[in-house]
């Protein structure tokens, strides 16, 4: 008997993050509190160890902060204000890391203590000349989501400038979409050149950042913390089932196509036989899963984004949004629109 995997969800993060925007807000003379506890974030749910809040939510909280101030850069400025202490234990790691380079390694590898998120992982590329770090794509961009980018990217300059105890430059910045009304306050913000309209989104660091030292490192401290992390780590993964670790791939390669059982038995670095093997020894399908995970998927991104059915249609792999249409009413028996309806009258 297959064995029902546990409802998907978009991604969430430490609430950890809610300081700097509602340090943001407090920099442009607003006062956070009122617009915090309509999210449900009073001061004791924000003091909850290991407390999270779901990306969709996160996005409304920076939508209605953005209107709130009148300010689309304020996940410029969230960056800016923002600290390593507030990535909990892996922001605590990277604080003592011996090196830029090793800080950016720790905040990447350690990113699932603090932040999860279907759509993908960060990551670090490091070549001769420097390093790249690479955010992940959350396109299509809206006026829900673009802060989540300036935050990321503007953060890590801040935080690996923290660790250094000095400003760092990196030699240039990408972001996934085009230049916005505020693409003035990006330079300020980055300290480098900005590209819009690139590949990815991310951030490149020369050798010479990368190489600066940390004059808070303590080996002892450091190895301690790394020590801790990894744990952590494990403890997050070490429970997956097959199941769960292909559903956990899947979000990535949908967008705009169907992945196939040979391309995510490549990625698990196992043959496709024994990957239907292992499979059929744990009662399922690769078909099964991935029609189950894109329409649990559907079901989260029609109640809980404002992402038009096209755009879904796109993030789930499928040729139209006419099929997309299609598949959801046979799963659900309910057109996504009636759905999504139906879902906004029961709030």
């Amino acid at each position: 008997m297959a064995v029902k995997s546990p409802r998907i969800r978009l991604g969430d993060l430490s609430v950890g993050f809610v300081d700097s925007l509602a340090e943001a807000l407090r920099s442009y003379g607003q006062n956070p509190l009122d617009l915090l506890e309509r999210y449900g974030l009073d001061p004791a749910r924000l003091a909850t160890p290991r407390a999270r809040l779901s990306i969709p939510r996160y996005m409304r909280l920076g939508h209605a902060a953005i209107e709130q101030s009148r300010q689309p850069g304020l996940g410029l400025t969230m960056g800016k204000l923002s600290r390593l202490s507030q990535l909990g234990l892996a922001g605590v790691t990277a604080a003592q890391a011996p090196t830029v380079r090793e800080a950016a390694r720790s905040l990447i590898r350690f990113e699932p203590l603090y932040a999860s998120n279907y759509r993908g992982q960060a990551n670090f590329a490091e070549d001769n000349q420097g390093a790249w770090l690479r955010f992940y794509s959350i396109s299509p961009y809206n006026a829900y989501n673009r802060f989540v980018i300036d935050s990321v990217l503007a953060g890590w300059t801040q935080q690996l400038g923290q660790v250094a105890q000095q400003l760092i430059i990196p030699e240039r910045a990408h972001i996934e979409f085009p230049a916005p009304s505020y693409s003035d306050e990006y330079e300020p913000a980055l300290a480098c050149t900005v590209d819009f309209a690139a590949e990815h989104n991310q951030l490149r660091l020369g050798q010479a950042v990368l190489n600066l030292r940390n004059p808070q490192h303590c080996s002892s401290t450091w190895l301690h913390l790394l020590e801790l992390c990894e744990r952590e780590l494990e403890q997050l993964t070490r429970t997956r089932s097959l199941r769960e670790r292909i559903i956990q791939l899947l979000g990535p390669l949908l967008h705009g196509r169907e992945p196939d059982l040979q391309e995510v038995a490549t990625r698990l670095q196992m043959p496709t036989w024994t990957l239907r093997r292992k499979l059929a020894e744990e009662g399922t399908q690769f078909r099964a899963i991935l029609n189950e995970t894109r329409h649990e998927l559907a079901v989260a991104y029609i109640r809980d984004t404002e992402l038009a059915f096209g755009e879904i249609a796109y993030l789930l792999g499928f040729a139209s949004a006419e099929a997309f249409q299609r598949a959801f009413k046979r799963w659900n028996r309910q057109t996504p629109g009636e759905f999504r309806r139906t879902q906004r009258l029961s709030l």
